[in-house]
């Protein structure tokens, strides 16, 4: 990933409460704060700026939301990657991201 800042860093996958809610894991707050202080000006509507993700051995082009709630980026976890990976609520994964 070539130009890209990539973070590595461990947290917990969790489900949003709404119902069918989609599920996401926050970024560390500290990572978070780079981000939006260096990257924030390539954000899209709603917080959204463009990332690559990795969990495990699965790969894809995603992005990350900033959460004004949680002071952080979320990443989520589309159902496909959560197969692949068997990825539950509550569990702890290491992830990499690309921004």
């Amino acid at each position: 990933m070539t130009g890209r800042i990539e973070y590595t860093f461990s947290a917990k996958i969790w489900q949003h409460t709404a119902p069918g809610g989609w599920y996401f894991v926050s970024l560390p707050t500290e990572i978070g704060k780079e981000i939006r202080e260096n990257l924030k000006w390539q954000e899209e509507g709603w917080g959204r700026l463009k990332a690559t993700a990795k969990i495990g051995n699965t790969l894809w082009i995603t992005a990350i939301w900033f959460d004004t709630k949680k002071n952080t980026y979320i990443l989520p976890v589309i159902a496909e990657i959560r197969k692949k990976e068997k990825l539950e609520a509550d569990k702890i994964i290491e992830s990499i991201i690309w921004v």
